[in-house]
């Protein structure tokens, strides 16, 4: 049996590069992220190129409340996960520090760190 990994911001970078990396090695994948038309894309591709079983779950890590719905929807089956993958992060402003925005300071903390 395969094992599962579940990915956090799998939409690109580093995430989507790690799916790549287990898809390669057979593991089931779970893809999240905030872009669905690139999770959609992503999760084809993987299935495609190596034949490998993708769930792809669509939302914020922002948002708790999506994040437990999400979980909480995924079949059975899936909810043996093996490695979390916790990637999901983003940089926000280009200001130097001292000139950096409260709103872009609460956003990379609430996706970064929380």
């Amino acid at each position: 049996m395969n094992k599962t990994v579940f990915i956090t911001g799998a939409t690109s970078g580093i995430g989507e590069a790690t799916a790549h990396l287990f898809a390669q090695n057979k593991f089931n994948i779970i893809i999240t992220g905030r872009r669905t038309v690139r999770l959609d894309a992503l999760a084809a591709l993987l299935h495609e190129k190596y034949g490998v079983t993708v769930l792809l779950l669509h939302f914020d890590v922002r948002n708790q409340a999506t994040v437990e719905a999400a979980i909480s929807s995924m079949p059975e089956s899936w909810k043996n996960i093996d490695i979390l993958v916790n990637n999901a992060g983003l940089a926000a402003g280009k200001d130097a520090i001292q000139h950096g925005k409260r709103e872009n300071w609460e956003r990379m903390i609430d996706t970064n760190v929380k």
